[in-house]
């Protein structure tokens, strides 16, 4: 499907799975709503399906990867070289998104949408790459209009594929050095707040660095006048490749009614993107964990979104969404595995 049928498929959940999901749950051997968000949880996956009793859902990651011409300003504590260098760690299941997804039992894929490296044949690798990096968004737009929308298409076929595959559950990753910088320029457009309020500190750049990178980008900002009504423009003019397939996939799940674990400060600013263009994505989306990344924050709060939990991550990758996963799919199992009152033959409370 090309981007814009997927926006005109995309349609509002069904709440009147909602209530009878939350019958049963008041049913199971338990206190009234004594599972918390857990059971929120599984009204909310359902809701999502359209499925009263869905079956618990087979889930995976998808970890996209890209260069951003803009870190050749010195706003990350990290060589650009690092990017090709954790993909083939990824690839050989060394770093913590391959960790956490096996212990959730989710898989994870690997997707190059636009390294600034030729990695040839490699196996596992997901090669779609539209360009080697984006440019410096300093001087000029990161890439184009057509560009940007390509890297939205990219992540929308792979959502539709991965449907048609039975995947129930779609998590979030990302992987680029620099890629902090473009997700607070495009926080500070669609947010309407200051730049200095939504740019964090990324790979652990020290203070000098982060007033460095904060006139950076409000200088990119000042050159380029992004739109905040016109989200395509917003990517076009100061995002990342990466952010771009992100939201493509996020939008390809909600047209197919799967649900999407988000990361953390990346996968938001992709889903700022995503329900940009189609504000009904956002019922689709499922926010893991809130980031150390001041510009999380703000983007929870933008979205109406709120965290599963806290852990003060701030890696990416897809770790936090992983484990978002999985209390997802510990909700599904609670609906349809715990028994009821009358099943279990256990009295109920006066």
């Amino acid at each position: 499907m090309t981007l814009d049928e997927v926006l005109a498929r995309i349609q509002p959940p069904d709440r009147e799975v909602s209530s009878q999901v939350q019958a049963r749950l008041d049913r199971l051997t338990k206190p009234l709503g004594s599972l918390g968000r857990l059971e929120e949880m599984a009204v909310r996956y359902a809701t999502i399906t359209g499925e009263g009793k869905p079956n618990v859902p087979r889930g995976s990651v998808f970890t996209f990867a890209a260069d951003h011409g803009v870190a050749t300003e010195g706003v990350s504590a990290y060589p650009r070289e690092v990017t090709p260098q954790m993909v083939l760690n990824f690839l050989r299941g060394g770093a913590g998104v391959n960790v956490l997804a096996r212990h959730v039992g989710v898989d994870v894929r690997i997707v190059d949408i636009g390294v600034a490296y030729e990695f040839g044949v490699v196996p596992g690798l997901i090669q779609k790459k539209v360009m080697a990096g984006t440019h410096n968004f300093l001087v000029e737009p990161a890439m184009s209009r057509e560009q940007a929308r390509e890297a939205i298409q990219v992540g929308v076929d792979l959502a539709t594929d991965a449907s048609r595959e039975g995947i129930g559950l779609i998590g979030t990753g990302d992987m680029g050095i620099g890629n902090t910088t473009p997700s607070a320029a495009i926080t500070a457009v669609m947010t309407g707040r200051p730049v200095v309020e939504v740019t964090g500190r990324g790979t652990g750049i020290d203070e000098a660095v982060h007033a460095h990178k904060v006139a950076i980008i409000q200088q990119a900002l000042d050159r380029h006048h992004p739109s905040p009504a016109d989200a395509l423009d917003v990517l076009a003019k100061v995002g990342g490749l990466e952010i771009g397939g992100l939201a493509g996939l996020m939008l390809g799940a909600a047209a197919a009614r799967v649900a999407v674990v988000l990361d953390g400060f990346i996968a938001g600013a992709a889903a700022l993107i995503a329900v940009g263009l189609q504000p009904l994505c956002r019922e689709y989306l499922i926010a893991s964990h809130r980031s150390v990344e001041r510009g999380h924050h703000a983007i929870l709060e933008h979205l109406g979104l709120k965290p599963l939990f806290d852990l003060d991550l701030r890696l990416g990758e897809g770790t936090g969404a992983c484990l978002g996963m999985g209390i997802v799919q510990a909700s599904i199992k609670i609906l349809i595995e715990m028994a009821t009152f009358d099943e279990a033959n256990v009295s109920q409370r006066d």
